[in-house]
């Protein structure tokens, strides 16, 4: 993609053969001679990068790294001088500078440089895109993303936020369903209420009742008060199931009764005591599946989801992956006081190639990883696990331009579901939702491909 770059030096020569390079790479060039002439250019016009001689006549080039630094805070520069130590390139740096380059010009190394310079412009200038559309689209506090998926769900939020309906929400894990379920429960009616997390999968059976519904003195050998539990506790505001398909089935029943009666029994209590609180639920399991298979009951199912959320993996959220990490940079940053401001490009780039099977749990862990491992204002590659460098997507290829090559309708329709499949970690029900398709064809699609396999094993 073409740049429009202004290059200074008081040297004809190094002008011209700086200026016929770049020019050869298809970039827009300007020249000058003068830190004057420069800096009245700069303000006429914005350019993508800026490379200037360090001595030009009498004056010096850093008063216009300087400039830059503080007008274009997001124009790269590069310095270019005869002078390659280290105090030279300190000096250059803390005036502002990206990078230098000493002569005689090495003019592969300054291709080199001149890419890398434009590319990290350009990262820069895209997260500062991705911030302003995400703050023009009044996403809910805690929700970062501009993603037609993560707009989408915004919109649901806002449109049920008051209502007092159950709200289902299902993600993969480390997609962030409680950051969902807060962002409801600050939309809606309910806010200044308590919102009451609690994880199913997290406590035994029986402590789990007790949590949920409360107890009274003496129901247990530690039940010296009586406790209110959480359906209680959280009245006014929203309580958080997560995890709700791993409860066991005895408790499915309990919670059952409780949502079709508004009302709570403590454990060794004898009255049932009301509530007054919206249900959120989340789960990270293929949960219609576990209806069909009896591990979770049909009728709670149904009073739990009377709104449906999807929170779509990162893998299909496209650039909120540089959105997302600029924003734990900048959050680890002021945490830590170490100066690193953002990605270097071919890091940035890495990041959105890789299908993040964790999530944005996962992308968190490796940008803290990054900024432990950084040793510059920026995470580059190496910071990177070796998982994320040496990352290849897979495509589906269905056609070539050999007629030799092209596939029958079949295995080109097999190939597609088994991506799906892959994509959404073996959820039917979400593979059959994307795909268009009833779960019962998916199924016997599924089947086919089995006893296909099996029949080409025995032969």
């Amino acid at each position: 993609m073409k740049s429009s770059i202004l290059v200074v030096d008081d040297d004809p020569s190094i002008l011209d053969l700086v200026e016929a390079r770049l020019k050869k790479r298809e970039h827009a060039v300007t020249t000058e001679s003068t830190v004057d002439a420069a800096l009245e250019c700069l303000r006429r016009q914005d350019f993508d990068l800026v490379i200037t001689d360090l001595q030009i006549g009498t004056d010096s080039g850093l008063a216009i790294s300087e400039w830059v630094s503080t007008n274009r805070p997001g124009t790269p520069v590069i310095v270019i001088t005869a002078f390659g130590s280290m105090e030279t390139a300190v000096g250059a740096i803390r005036a502002g500078a990206d990078d230098f380059v000493t002569k005689p010009v090495d003019l592969e190394l300054l291709d080199h440089i001149v890419e890398r310079a434009i590319q990290r412009r350009r990262l820069t200038a895209e997260v500062e895109r991705l911030r302003a559309t995400v703050a023009r689209a009044g996403m809910p506090a805690g929700i970062i993303g501009k993603s037609s998926a993560m707009k989408k769900l915004a919109d649901l939020i806002d449109r049920i936020g008051d209502s007092d309906a159950s709200v289902l929400i299902t993600g993969q894990s480390g997609t962030g369903k409680e950051l969902v379920a807060r962002a409801l429960h600050d939309r809606s009616t309910r806010k200044d209420g308590a919102f009451v997390p609690v994880n199913c999968a997290a406590l035994p059976e029986n402590l789990l009742e007790s949590e949920l519904f409360g107890h009274v003195k003496g129901a247990f050998t530690d039940a010296r008060t009586a406790k209110d539990g959480l359906f209680r506790r959280a009245g006014g505001g929203t309580l958080f199931l997560d995890e709700i398909a791993e409860t066991a089935p005895e408790m499915q029943v309990k919670l059952l009764r409780a949502l079709q009666e508004r009302k709570v029994r403590p454990v060794g209590g004898t009255e049932e005591i009301a509530f007054d609180t919206r249900i959120v639920a989340a789960t990270n399991r293929d949960i219609e599946s576990d209806v069909e298979e009896g591990r979770f009951r049909e009728d709670l199912y149904y009073r739990i989801n009377v709104v449906r959320l999807r929170v779509p993996p990162l893998r299909a959220r496209g650039n909120d992956v540089l959105l997302l990490a600029q924003h734990f940079i900048d959050r680890i940053a002021a945490r830590s006081g170490k100066n690193v401001r953002g990605i270097a490009a071919p890091a940035a780039q890495m990041l959105v190639n890789y299908d993040w099977p964790g999530n944005v749990r996962e992308l968190e862990n490796t940008i803290e990883r990054g900024m432990a491992l950084a040793r510059f204002e920026e995470i580059t590659a190496d910071d990177l696990p070796e998982k994320i460098r040496d990352h290849q997507s897979t495509h589906v290829v269905v056609a070539g331009a050999n007629p030799d090559e092209l596939l029958p309708l079949e295995e080109v329709e097999q190939r597609y579901i088994m991506r799906v499949l892959a994509a959404v970690d073996g959820n039917k029900t979400e593979a059959a939702r994307i795909l268009d398709v009833d779960r019962r064809t998916l199924y016997r699609k599924l089947e086919r491909y089995e006893r296909y396999e099996r029949q080409e094993s025995n032969d």
